[in-house]
């Protein structure tokens, strides 16, 4: 089990009594520089022009230099409301002459503004606004057409650098030679079966199920099946590279764990979802009623057709199933294994051979990798629990090579 720990460090931040803040204030000395919002020149008492740049950044309380309403922004170098704004450039637009019934003496608020429009032009300049700021509407169209062309150059003229595509994943030259060999020696073993299938007890054609003698025939076909599976794995196992520097205690050790669980996986592989069978030798299929016919249990069969089932959904192909079996056999925590560093160090090139062969075959399946190797540790489970059952199928008065006569207790 993984653990993952994260470490957030906050630096920790003293903050000081001393905070600047600079607010910009229009006008707080005197009431006329508290209406208008503006700076006048002392000698000729005209408006002084606004520096160019952005404008001061608002507090959200200023009001209009011309009315007193809410101040929106800056409009025309002036501090002003959307009311005055739009009032002052249609007076600019239309050159507008006005006339004050009080001889230009109103003071202007927001409720004179709607009712003098002489002085609240009046009151407009006096404040700072600039005629030369407001653009006519043809000047507007000319903006708004110009920065159209700008955009559609922009658009057009932007060179799109496609982004190259990945190099795709590859295995490198010893990683392709050993998956190319684990699947030739898995051929070379399946082959060597097949040849020896004339040997096998054939499977009786009567449906007796009382004759003693049918049921004992059923048993005898898969206990020959059984030890030709069981040939099959030690063969392949050792060809592999590494198993054989291997001391004969820890070459037992690994094998009489990990056979039931290699013949779990290879049953797994010749199951064919559309009969619900399992094929032998190409041509013997057995349904779940056929094993039960040769003496298993149906709670021992029916998890290994669920196991078969849950493996084929996952679509392996020869190479997977092989580097599967290879890293089953090479586990170090089987139990009695001795030199438990040697053989982590044979099983890794396999485990890393099958996470780079995953990643350039099903490169968008990322959990592809845990999901086969989560399937393994399921493995040992099943095979923990029907191992009594397996291990049944052995024929007492068969004389069988050494080393599989040890893994398969044939003793006992």
């Amino acid at each position: 089990m993984l653990h993952f720990t994260t470490s957030l460090k906050i630096p920790c931040v003293h903050l000081g009594t001393r905070i600047s803040i600079q607010v910009y204030l229009y006008g707080a000395k005197s009431r006329h520089e508290s209406s208008q919002g503006t700076s006048y020149n002392k000698h000729s008492n005209t408006p002084v022009k606004r520096k160019k740049g952005p404008a001061p950044k608002m507090l959200g309380n200023e009001v209009c230099s011309v009315c007193g309403d809410k101040a929106s922004g800056f409009h025309y170098n002036v501090l002003s409301c959307e009311g005055c704004k739009g009032f002052f450039r249609r007076s600019v637009i239309k050159s507008a002459q006005y006339s004050c019934k009080n001889n230009g003496r109103c003071e202007m608020d927001m409720y004179m503004r709607r009712k003098c429009q002489q002085c609240r032009l009046r009151k407009c300049r006096e404040a700072g606004m600039l005629e030369q700021c407001v653009l006519s509407e043809e000047q507007i169209r000319l903006k708004k057409l110009k920065k159209q062309q700008e955009d559609e150059t922009a658009r057009t003229s932007t060179v799109v650098t496609p982004t190259p595509p990945p190099e795709p994943a590859t295995l490198d030259p010893q990683q392709q030679e050993m998956i190319e060999k684990l699947v030739a020696m898995q051929k070379q073993c399946n082959k060597r079966s097949f040849l020896d299938r004339p040997k096998v007890t054939p499977w009786p054609q009567s449906q007796d199920l009382q004759n003693r003698e049918v049921r004992q025939q059923r048993f005898a076909h898969f206990t020959e099946l059984a030890i030709m599976s069981v040939q099959e794995i030690v063969d392949f196992a050792k060809q592999l590279p590494g198993f054989l520097e291997l001391t004969r205690e820890d070459q037992i050790a690994l094998l009489k764990t990990s056979t039931i669980e290699i013949m779990l996986l290879e049953t797994s592989r010749r199951y064919n979802p559309a009969i619900d069978s399992i094929t032998f030798l190409k041509d013997f299929s057995y349904n779940k009623e056929d094993f039960a016919k040769a003496g298993l249990q149906f709670e021992f069969i029916n998890p290994i057709f669920e196991f078969s089932k849950g493996m084929n959904d996952l679509h392996l192909d020869e190479a997977e199933y092989a580097l599967l079996i290879a890293i089953n056999i090479f586990s170090a925590d089987r139990p009695n294994v001795q030199d438990h560093d040697l053989v982590e160090r044979l099983q890794q090139p396999y485990v890393d051979a099958l996470r780079s062969y995953i990643t350039i075959k099903r490169p968008n399946d990322h959990l592809m990798f845990p999901r086969m190797l989560m399937k393994l540790v399921s493995l040992r489970t099943l095979s923990s629990v029907h191992s009594e059952q397996v291990f049944a199928l052995r024929l007492q008065d068969k004389k069988l090579p050494p080393l599989l006569s040890e893994i398969w207790d044939v003793n006992e």
